[in-house]
């Protein structure tokens, strides 16, 4: 069901939905309240701000709108896009998107099975391979939105995934990622998140 599931929200994903086309250059200028918590080039430094360098344009694009309106709450992005147009946003997403990520580094004692659930998934919990969605080694699929891992912070995947599991954040397609997080136990979110620090 999970494979279907998936299976389905690719296609929805690849035909796509039009969107404002965004200018990098541009997006630059518009960037630089950003740098406070996601540096200038988009790889913040602390570990609770997602890295958005590399990002694809689509899911940051995604996810601006909803956090503008309201359907995804970050408490720290209060009032930081109310007064950017849809062009402001999408120039802002490709300025991110053109932009290298640096990679982390995964704790290696959680390598083992961080890597088994990305690869395999949780097959006694109905959770599938995290590659379906996000690709063998991060890059995620931006035609249909879904987000880039690859040298992602591990502190803030794994916030990101007891954020799903608990419900508070619900701005995922069809409950996909609210679903599978819920099945994680807290020793496997853990060991993902630090998996996907150093993928690449």
């Amino acid at each position: 069901m999970n494979k279907l599931l998936i299976s389905l929200l690719v296609s929805i994903g690849l035909t796509g939905v039009a969107h404002a086309a965004g200018d990098a250059a541009a997006g630059q200028a518009k960037t630089a309240v950003c740098a406070a918590c996601h540096s200038g080039d988009g790889n913040s430094v602390v570990g609770n701000f997602p890295k958005l360098a590399g990002q694809g344009e689509k899911y940051l694009l995604k996810q601006l709108n909803d956090i503008k309106s309201g359907t995804r709450m970050v408490p720290e992005m209060t009032g930081m896009l109310t007064n950017l147009s849809d062009q402001d946003l999408a120039d802002i997403a490709a300025f991110y998107a053109s932009k290298k990520v640096q990679l982390g580094q995964a704790a290696a004692d959680q390598v083992e099975l961080g890597q088994k659930i990305w690869r395999a998934g949780v097959a006694d919990k109905g959770v599938a391979a995290c590659t379906a969605c996000h690709g063998p080694t991060g890059q995620g699929i931006d035609s249909a939105a879904y987000p880039s891992l690859s040298g992602q912070h591990a502190q803030y995947v794994e916030s990101s995934l007891n954020k799903f599991a608990k419900g508070e954040r619900d701005n995922d397609p069809a409950n996909m990622m609210r679903d599978l997080a819920a099945r994680l136990s807290e020793a496997e979110i853990k060991a993902v998140s630090q998996y996907v620090q150093g993928l690449h």
